[in-house]
């Protein structure tokens, strides 16, 4: 019964990261920061956001050499679901402000299906990953998902 929980737990606190992690809004954008730059807020594409996030995840999951090829694995899926969640919303960035309601809903619908599927990709990858880790990178993986800190940069 425990690891049924633990599984369930697991695909929950995936669930979560990756909604945040690739969640899209409309006009194409992911704030890069809170900081503002001029009259208006730096945004960065998936890809770039991405990008950033493989880095500072790798550091704060202290991964081994022994475990950079599942790790590997692991950032192949989350580049690629980061191209196609451009792919998606660049395609509308253009029309989004003459959309009616009813066409901006179906974007939303088809940003949130495309979410749905990268997510069930990202999960089978992620899980071998964690399977690898030990009891420290668990504990602190655990922390990290739970948090939300792997979308905040560490300050020092």
């Amino acid at each position: 019964m425990n690891q049924k929980t633990f599984q369930a737990a697991l695909v929950v606190m995936m669930v979560a990261f990756l909604s945040i992690f690739f969640f899209a809004s409309a006009d194409n954008s992911f704030a890069a920061s809170g900081k503002k730059k001029s009259s208006t807020v730096a945004r960065t594409t998936a890809v770039e956001h991405t990008e950033a996030q493989i880095k500072q995840l790798h550091d704060e999951l202290k991964i081994t050499e022994a475990q950079e090829v599942l790790w590997n694995n692991l950032t192949q899926v989350m580049r690629q679901n980061a191209k196609e969640m451009d792919a998606l919303t660049k395609d509308r960035a253009e029309t989004i402000k003459t959309m009616n309601a009813v066409e901006h809903m179906k974007f939303h619908s088809q940003v949130t299906e495309a979410q749905l599927n990268q997510q069930k990709k990202f999960i089978p990858p992620f899980e071998a990953l964690y399977a690898s880790m030990s009891d420290e990178q668990k504990k602190s993986t655990d922390t990290i998902f739970r948090e939300g800190r792997h979308e905040k940069h560490k300050k020092k």
